[in-house]
């Protein structure tokens, strides 16, 4: 029962800060969230389980109550992880701890409130990557976004209002459209539960049957185009992911950590569970496979192409983050064991590395008060250590060896060159590599042009060191994404177990 243990604790925990006097709702948040952090490890350090727990694998600290009957199909309580999901409930439990601590300056009105939605999104997070029930996976998938939307809405920037508005919009309107393309499987499928193991194995058997005149291989592809695009939103990928910059943008900091590391990573992680392991008879398809890896290398170009003319900083990260999403799904379109593998390692090394980005960017911002490229220059002088773990995040995002960006970039590659299933995979895959010089460019640019030369300031501001619970979250993000880079085997073995199966499906190699 330790998944409900941390669930349950962590939604308490909301409602107790929610409760506190803000003076002391920062401290207590973090005290707080240590808990969750702690199960989650404990989870990790205990993990035994081999295979992916939609296909029949063993499935590690499981659950399963029934709830309701609703129209003939059982609502459970059904909760687990495998090798996929553990690495991204530890990412979750660690970025949020990091990311109430990054809050204490920034955050001076109505604090209790916002560390209780913090830890209320967590809670949620957490619910995502371990439901194996369907609809109450849905509970979870949408609770998310309520916690979200406040947070931008009522402590952002001056268009936060219209922030919050459009991710909400974009995002309910996509879940809607993925909702409808996987209940039209469900009900012409042979099953009596919404359990996504049950459901994925009578996919596999070659269960479903015909739905008002379409066959099933025509119902199967146009559920897994909805659901493609439900989930391609929350990623997000080119062309649906205008909603991310401006949610960046005027989110203040912890959010922003939050939204790119972990949120994100709910539709990557939703594209391998449900598209990539439930229809890959579909994703195989030469045509789907072509326009997925399409959709793949120009989500990596046109992202970074779109971060190389911003003066932003945040702008900058936030459309790093389009690029880096795009790598995982020529990784997950690659059906190989080091493409999925490798896509779902970028998951965890993106979470840290853009965490890490967004987090300096704002210590930089609580200091100067600008975020503008053409605003500073010479804060290595005023801020070093800020300053150079900022740097080490960023060669971490240009693929710096020995770091966890690195080794979840190497795997991607030779997984998408060797793929099968793509045609003319080694072109997909040699356009998509260009997208790290266009990385390497616009991040050196902006470094030389704000952190190097000599010191100035558009701004009235004194510019002082960084306090220590400030950088001390940048040290640990460092450190982590190091970690991984030299040791990657501290979840890339067990990821490898879960998608074997998946690649097994389609007869894919290494």
């Amino acid at each position: 029962m330790i998944i409900e243990a941390l669930i349950g604790i962590t939604f308490l925990a909301a409602l107790v800060v929610m409760l506190a006097p803000d003076e002391y709702a920062g401290k207590l948040a973090f005290a707080l969230s240590l808990l969750p952090v702690v199960g989650s490890l404990y989870m990790w350090a205990g993990f035994d389980a081999g295979g992916n727990a939609l296909m029949a694998g063993s499935i590690a600290y499981q659950t399963q109550l029934d709830w309701l009957t609703v129209a003939g199909y059982d609502l459970q309580w059904f909760v687990g992880v495998d090798g996929i999901s553990l690495p991204l409930v530890v990412l979750s439990t660690v970025l949020s701890s990091l990311a109430i601590v990054s809050a204490w300056t920034p955050i001076d009105t109505r604090q209790s409130q916002f560390y209780g939605l913090m830890l209320f999104m967590e809670a949620n997070l957490l619910g995502v990557f371990t439901a194996l029930d369907f609809f109450l996976w849905f509970v979870f998938w949408e609770a998310v976004l309520v916690p979200m939307y406040f947070l931008i809405g009522v402590w952002g920037g001056p268009r936060r209002k219209y922030a919050a508005i459009k991710f909400f919009v974009y995002t309910n309107i996509a879940s809607l459209v993925m909702f409808i393309g996987f209940m039209a499987l469900v009900f012409n499928l042979p099953v009596g539960s919404f359990g996504l193991p049950e459901i994925t194995q009578s996919l596999q058997a070659g269960e479903l049957s015909s739905f008002v005149g379409l066959d099933p291989a025509t119902l199967k592809l146009a559920a897994f185009a909805a659901m493609f695009a439900g989930f391609a939103v929350k990623v997000p990928v080119v062309p649906v992911h205008t909603w991310l910059p401006d949610a960046h943008v005027e989110a203040p900091t912890p959010v922003s950590v939050m939204l790119a590391g972990v949120l994100l990573k709910m539709g990557t992680y939703a594209l391998l569970r449900f598209n990539f392991t439930m229809l890959p008879d579909v994703a195989t398809r030469p045509l789907v496979a072509t326009v997925i890896a399409a959709i793949a290398v120009i989500s990596v170009i046109y992202g970074a192409m779109l971060a190389l003319a911003q003066q932003d900083l945040k702008r900058i990260v936030a459309y790093s983050s389009v690029s880096s999403m795009g790598y995982v799904i020529l990784g997950l379109i690659a059906y190989t064991g080091l493409g999925i593998g490798g896509a779902t390692f970028q998951m965890v090394a993106h979470g840290l590395i853009s965490g890490l980005m967004f987090m300096a960017v704002g210590v930089i911002y609580n200091v100067t008060h600008t975020r503008m490229v053409g605003d500073m220059s010479g804060m290595a002088d005023r801020m070093p250590i800020t300053v150079g773990i900022l740097v080490a995040g960023a060669f971490g995002y240009m693929g710096l060896p020995l770091m966890a960006g690195f080794a979840a970039e190497y795997f991607i590659f030779q997984g998408a060159f060797a793929s099968t299933v793509i045609p003319s995979a080694p072109l997909f895959t040699a356009a998509s590599m260009f997208g790290i010089v266009i990385v390497a460019g616009y991040l050196l640019f902006a470094m030389q042009r704000t952190l190097f030369g000599e010191f100035s300031l558009e701004t009235d501001y004194e510019v002082r060191r960084a306090h220590f619970h400030d950088v001390a979250p940048l040290a640990v993000l460092l450190l982590c994404t190091i970690a991984l880079g030299v040791a990657p085997n501290i979840f890339f073995e067990m990821i490898t177990d879960a998608i074997e199966p998946v690649v097994a499906v389609v007869g894919g190699g290494a």
